[in-house]
């Protein structure tokens, strides 16, 4: 694999930066129990707690919609919505709470596209994602149908498909062909493995990143959450102004 510059360097910031500006986390699974995210209420509260003290003021949260492994559809995420407001209601927490899909891009896509039925962050942004371990070889007519039917994609996680980590090329590619670019906040914090900060970082420098993510599924990962108040990559972020997060409020 190709090795990348660290251009940020490797220290931290010595005052934590203010992230209130992005207003939204446009990306989470806090819906219990119908995907790999949140197991129960208690969870959720406590990670929506956490972002209210960021500065968030509206959550859109994203359960999986995958064939075969989460058979999720509008009814199901919309009910576990209303449940999650009502808790949300409860404990007088003072945040908007919505919620989309994350839409993976395999067999079952097309159908979803065909049925009119996709639910999306808002003015017909839509989320998806593409197998960890290949690109789908229907990739381009996906992006081509869905943006005939006036849909404006985000590509989620873009540094976490190490497929395309060697040919940089392919990402530029998908923005040529006006994909927006989500970028997962623990990708800046070492979370994941060492390369996806580092395309992470590349991809920041490159100025390729449209929108942030928190991507939060569990409670465990909000030590990690906190850190990346402290990267110098964050910061370059921020200071770019290129983050749409605020147009999902």
């Amino acid at each position: 694999m190709r090795i990348f510059k660290n251009i940020f360097g490797s220290g931290k910031l010595k005052h934590p930066l203010d992230i209130s500006s992005f207003m939204v986390d446009m990306h989470s699974h806090l819906i219990p129990g119908i995907d790999d995210g949140v197991k129960d209420y208690d969870s959720a509260v406590k990670i929506i707690r956490e972002l209210i003290s960021l500065g968030y003021k509206k959550v859109i949260t994203t359960p999986h919609i995958m064939a075969d492994i989460y058979k999720n559809d509008p009814d199901i995420i919309l009910k576990g919505l209303s449940e999650l407001r009502e808790v949300i209601k409860k404990e007088n927490l003072d945040i908007e709470i919505d919620a989309a899909a994350e839409y993976l891009m395999d067999d079952s896509f097309k159908e979803h596209l065909k049925n009119g039925n996709l639910m999306t962050l808002k003015d017909r942004y839509i989320l998806v994602e593409v197998p960890y371990f290949s690109a789908p070889p229907d990739l381009y007519e996906n992006i081509f149908d869905l943006q005939i039917n006036n849909y404006k994609i985000i590509m989620a996680h873009p540094e976490r498909y190490s497929f395309w980590y060697d040919d940089f090329s392919k990402l530029e590619d998908l923005k040529n062909r006006d994909v927006y670019f989500q970028l997962n906040l623990l990708s800046l914090t070492g979370y994941y493995p060492y390369p996806v900060k580092k395309i992470a970082e590349k991809l920041i420098d490159a100025e390729m990143i449209d929108f942030v993510g928190s991507d939060l599924h569990n409670t465990q990962q909000l030590s990690y959450f906190r850190k990346i108040l402290n990267t110098p990559a964050l910061k370059k972020l921020i200071s770019s102004e290129k983050i749409k997060n605020r147009l999902l409020y």
